[in-house]
């Protein structure tokens, strides 16, 4: 480890492994060497037990999923989503009118997601980096420092051992230490709300139904799974979150049962039950000299359009674009040129999308009785409008804008 490599990627999460695989992966045409940094060994990311959770996965996802190998490894694990349904639940009586539908004849390019638990894409995702010879793990070792110098940046790792490279990709999440290192500071704040995660099994099948479901406590979004199965990410104000999550797992189930409903028959937990912080965060600059920002170390969001693994996959494709395209002509891959073209192509999408999330997360969260009845006629509004809804869906699926070569299912 003595000899510098291209790139140290600092996270051996999911973002940490899309960026390895899309810089040094098997199926890059010039891949780079690339050594991935973790104090936890990466296998424990893909077991269920590690974090329960399930990501919608959109299109412009799986194109990349099919560039670098690992598509066909989970495409029997993955749930397309052949409609979507949005409720306001703030409505007298409990009921669930659907105000707003996404079906077949507004996903015209086939679903605009798939639903696939966390488990089997990093499972896919680190066989694929066995492959590369250009890809090299230094696990079970805290970082100690990162250093970032004009030429090349450095990386001291708990036993004494030191990495170099030109350029560090953090991808070591909201807490990131590399972050910290470089001294970008964080904009946004904490909701008063907890993400609740946990999977079920269903007697009727949801056909591949998704479902959120607005509430004045948070969104309650049923995804669905292969059979009948589905994920639930359910958000609650923080106490009563803290109250579910100590009571015993059949109490906990019963309090599940009551905002589930009963459309798909008899429900029952099957995995454990996780629990999340929400908030929103942005770092103020997504690079520093000699790094570059991933995934949740560059921006965390709210939950309910499940976009955040796929804004971090965004996050991956552009760096790839801008660091192959810079190592094509011989340029410094972590040099300024390099770096500001990838601030300026990420950050306005993401400002935009972190927006967009908490205002929908507060609009929704009012129970005003005005806003409320122009909150419900906007939707139906919506919903009539066939273009409208059409367009939404390919943002959705993250389809439309400047897309780089990986998302648009070409290799790097």
């Amino acid at each position: 480890m003595s000899k510098p490599s291209d790139i140290i990627v600092i996270g051996a999460a999911l973002n940490g492994l899309a960026a390895a695989l899309a810089l040094g992966g098997a199926h890059v045409r010039r891949p780079l060497d690339v050594v991935v940094v973790d104090v936890k060994d990466p296998r424990v990311f893909s077991t269920n037990a590690f974090d329960g959770r399930a990501s919608a996965i959109t299109a412009a996802a799986r194109r990349m999923f099919q560039s670098l190998g690992i598509w066909d490894k989970v495409a029997h694990h993955a749930q397309p989503m052949a409609d979507i349904i949005v409720t306001d639940s703030a409505i007298p009586g409990g009921a669930r009118p659907v105000l707003l539908h996404f079906g077949e004849a507004d996903m015209k390019g086939g679903p605009s997601a798939h639903m696939i638990e966390n488990r089997f894409l990093h499972g896919a995702m680190l066989e694929e980096t066995r492959k590369s010879p250009h890809i090299r793990f230094c696990v079970g070792q805290a970082v100690e420092h990162c250093h970032f110098r004009p030429g090349l940046a450095a990386v001291t790792l708990a036993d004494g051992a030191i990495l170099k490279a030109p350029l560090i990709v953090a991808a070591d999440g909201r807490n990131s230490p590399a972050r910290e290192a470089a001294g970008i500071k964080l904009v946004g704040w904490p909701y008063d709300q907890m993400g609740l995660v946990a999977t079920v099994e269903h007697e009727l099948p949801h056909h591949g139904r998704a479902e959120e479901h607005f509430t004045p406590s948070g969104p309650f979004a049923i995804l669905p799974l292969p059979g009948n199965r589905s994920s639930l990410v359910w958000s609650e104000r923080t106490e009563s979150a803290r109250r579910m999550l100590a009571l015993p797992m059949e109490d906990f189930e019963a309090e599940l049962k009551l905002r589930f409903g009963a459309h798909l028959g008899a429900v029952r937990l099957i995995s454990g039950r996780h629990g999340y912080p929400l908030a929103m965060y942005l770092a103020e600059t997504f690079t520093a000299p000699r790094l570059a920002l991933v995934g949740d170390a560059a921006h965390v969001l709210h939950p309910l359009a499940g976009l955040g693994f796929n804004l971090g996959l965004r996050d991956v494709a552009a760096l790839a674009d801008c660091i192959h395209d810079a190592a094509g002509l011989g340029l410094d891959i972590g040099g300024e040129a390099v770096l500001d073209r990838y601030t300026q192509w990420r950050r306005f999408d993401t400002v935009a999308t972190g927006a967009m999330m908490d205002g929908m997360n507060r609009l929704f969260a009012n129970t005003n009785p005005v806003l409320t009845l122009l909150r419900r006629a906007g939707l139906l509004a919506v919903n009539r409008m066939g273009g409208m809804k059409s367009m939404f869906v390919s943002e959705a699926a993250g389809i439309a804008g400047d897309l780089p070569r990986l998302l648009r299912g070409e290799r790097v």
